[in-house]
């Protein structure tokens, strides 16, 4: 089985937001699939997705002050039409990615205990973003 279709995540405030559920409730073709892969391709250049810690919202608010220490809005990029935070959240997107490959399990993600799906909105203003989910399996 094949089944794609295209997400759409509501607009967040700059940092990093927990999100498997706001995905995992928009493929319910997911339920269908005994075994397979969930591949989720965010169509952005200024923002990311990574797999991390689900519980503890102190790791969102601790990697995004990482990443605003080192990777500076301050800092003189040529390319700045959007912005000071333009520039910034595409090194950001760069650096963590914008697609993760996931196994599904009897209906649902097999993910770790304490493993989320994260977006990492890079803008100040990012707006609703677009993910592309390509669900294979049996």
């Amino acid at each position: 089985m094949w089944h794609q279709q295209t997400l759409t995540l509501g607009a967040k405030s700059r940092g990093f937001h927990l999100v498997t559920g706001e995905i995992v409730e928009q493929i319910p073709a997911l339920a269908e699939v005994q075994t397979g892969l969930l591949h989720l391709l965010l169509q952005h250049t200024s923002a990311s997705l990574t797999l991390n810690e689900n519980c503890d919202p102190t790791v969102r608010s601790d990697m995004e002050q990482h990443f605003m220490r080192h990777v500076p809005e301050n800092a003189l990029y040529q390319h700045d039409y959007e912005g000071p935070d333009d520039m910034p959240a595409h090194i950001k997107s760069s650096m963590l990615g914008v697609s993760l490959l996931l196994p599904v399990s009897r209906g649902q993600l097999a993910l770790g205990t304490w493993q989320g799906i994260w977006l990492g909105e890079h803008r100040i203003h990012g707006g609703s973003r677009h993910i592309v989910a390509t669900l294979q399996g049996e």
